[in-house]
């Protein structure tokens, strides 16, 4: 968004395989989350990491300002700086990254015109090649996700009117901005925030989400075609202003989705900071009991058919029951959270944080 404030392959053995490095401890399946809680892992880094990458309990990418990229391979005892020379170089804002294994992954730098670029590596960060450099002034890329290996999405501000979207079928090396006459109009103000590297998100093979804010209502964009073609839903997060709207959407599969969101200025009330549909995106009901304050990421924990988390700048907030009722977690500070398919959760944010769920 020009307000700049502003899944995943799992490297899993047989089940009688010795736990991999820093793969203990942690809430595992049919395990209560409420007794977890954010494990904090020193990074060593003061940039605050928007973009976060959970491929598993020991493994996970995170990236953020001033081109800065880390990975961990042991549950984030040490972490090796992988950032991209010359996305250090010009400082860019990497705001999501997402990785298929410990050696793959795809970042997504924000900003007017060739500010937005997209870079990937095959070898684990030692060497990058950046694949997309958006020639156009008007666009401002915010989001990336990707289906599976090879297919993936990027989402830009409107452009003439409309959401841009931009594709891979490659696994990042390749793309191209889809044809507009499937994407409805925007409203007058509407973007995305590139805030948690959630504003788009899929589940299985074809289903796309796009989260919107700063129109007269906060909406979510849904397509079950890989992006060709939109439809779009009102949800009951706060809008009417830049600095409100969905922020952050989860989907734990095609029907089951979540939204948070609110006002994202410090100080500002965000009584209704997420909602929650059953069919899809088609329909989006307010949380009876909803997060106190404005959050910026959102994911559904594995195994467990209601459980979630959502975290923003004053804390982390937990729901057993799909989105409708959610209590507090934790008090840190993160603006983005992701889960891998083994239960590895993690949380990144300002100051260099980054941390993993834990048993207390």
């Amino acid at each position: 968004m020009s307000v700049a404030i502003l899944a995943v392959g799992v490297l899993t053995g047989p089940a009688h395989a010795a736990p991999a490095p820093g793969a203990e401890p942690g809430p595992g399946p049919g395990q209560d989350v409420t007794t977890a809680g954010w494990a904090l892992k020193e990074t060593g880094k003061t940039a605050r990491f928007r973009g976060l990458s959970a491929v598993s309990r020991s493994t996970a990418w995170v990236a953020g300002s001033k081109g800065t990229v880390l990975r961990t391979l042991d549950g984030g005892r040490s972490w090796q700086d992988v950032s991209p020379p010359g996305a250090v170089a010009e400082e860019l804002e990497l705001r999501d990254i997402e990785a298929f294994d410990a050696r793959r992954a795809v970042a997504l730098s924000i900003g007017e015109g060739e500010a937005s670029r997209v870079l990937r590596t095959e070898d684990g960060g030692a060497t990058w090649t950046e694949t997309f450099r958006n020639p156009d002034p008007r666009a401002f890329y915010d989001c990336l996700t990707f289906f599976d290996a090879r297919h993936g999405l990027a989402m830009s501000d409107p452009v003439d009117g409309k959401f841009r979207i931009l594709s891979t079928d490659d696994g990042g090396r390749h793309w191209r901005v889809l044809p507009s006459e499937g994407m409805p109009d925007a409203l007058p103000g509407e973007a995305g925030f590139a805030a948690s590297g959630q504003c788009l998100v899929s589940a299985g093979p074809r289903d796309v989400w796009l989260a919107t804010g700063g129109g007269a209502s906060a909406r979510v964009l849904h397509s079950a075609d890989r992006g060709r073609t939109w439809r779009v839903a009102e949800s009951t997060l706060p809008a009417g202003d830049p600095a409100r709207g969905v922020f952050a959407l989860a989907f734990r599969d095609r029907t089951r989705g979540l939204a948070v969101g609110g006002d994202y200025r410090t100080g500002q009330a965000s009584p209704q900071a997420a909602a929650v549909s059953s069919d899809g995106g088609r329909g989006w009901r307010q949380a009876t009991t909803p997060p106190p304050a404005y959050r910026s990421g959102a994911a559904w924990y594995p195994y467990s058919a209601g459980t979630a988390l959502a975290v923003g700048p004053t804390g982390t907030d937990v729901t057993t029951d799909g989105g409708r009722n959610w209590r507090p977690l934790d008090a840190g500070s993160f603006d983005t959270v992701d889960c891998a398919a083994d239960t590895g959760c993690w949380a990144a944010g300002e100051k260099g944080r980054v941390a993993r769920l834990e048993r207390r």
